[in-house]
């Protein structure tokens, strides 16, 4: 009998064995999850030598070192994730990336904003994205070919980036754009394209199929409306 008491006993001690040693495993990876970078970062070999950037077009690359905020000290090991959301602070970029690449690389890929138009600014012309806020990029620099907005108005912006997304070829040729109380007008050099301030992009390829047919009838025209349902109003001259 105490012989089998003895047997039965020897599973317990095993079943409390194994989740001491689980937790111990668990104790031992999480010190080492800490501890091994700070031991790391000290390190001269993982100093930051390098920085490549990705996808920049508009922004100056001094801008996204800065706000990395690196020195002599930094390290590959330093905490990525305070860097990133830095890098996502920056006006202008939409994402942010930040990788490591051993022994002292650190990669970035950024997203920058879309300009979707230029319009008068205090010190100039200045870049508009999608919503009608003004990019801190510096036109002269990136010499964008873009429309020349009357304003930085909310609604064109909206207008010309559903057109860009729709119609990359119609956008190439729009020269100006400007409101006509709630309604957006696009000039094509000398035509005239009317939306409201919301159009979809059926909206659009309805206007362009028009066009399009009048091209092929060798028929001119002044203006072309879409701002009807289901109808495009073709004008010989404009309003």
């Amino acid at each position: 009998m105490a012989e089998r008491r003895l047997n039965r006993g020897r599973p317990l001690r095993f079943r409390l064995r194994q989740p001491l040693q689980v937790l111990g495993a668990l104790a031992i990876t999480a010190l080492l999850w800490y501890a091994v970078p700070r031991v790391l970062r000290q390190l001269e070999f993982f100093r930051v030598r390098r920085v490549e950037i990705a996808g920049l077009h508009y922004l100056a690359p001094t801008k996204i070192i800065a706000a990395l905020g690196l020195d002599a000290r930094s390290s590959v090991f330093d905490d990525l994730e305070a860097s990133t959301r830095s890098l996502r602070l920056i006006p202008g970029v939409r994402s942010a990336d930040l990788s490591r690449r051993l022994p002292g690389t650190l990669e970035i890929v950024v997203e920058e904003a879309v300009p979707v138009a230029l319009a008068p600014g205090d010190a100039g012309l200045a870049l508009l994205d999608s919503s009608g806020q003004v990019l801190p990029f510096d036109p002269a620099v990136s010499a964008p070919d873009l429309p020349i907005a009357a304003s930085a108005d909310r609604s064109i912006a909206r207008v010309l980036a559903t057109v860009r997304e729709s119609e990359p070829g119609l956008f190439d040729r729009i020269e100006a754009a400007w409101r006509v109380r709630g309604d957006v007008v696009l000039d094509l050099g000398g035509r005239r394209l009317w939306f409201g301030p919301r159009p979809t992009a059926e909206d659009i390829r309805a206007v362009m199929a028009v066009a399009q047919d009048l091209a092929r009838q060798r028929r001119e025209y002044a203006e072309l409306d879409g701002r009807f349902a289901g109808q495009v109003i073709v004008r010989r001259t404009g309003v």
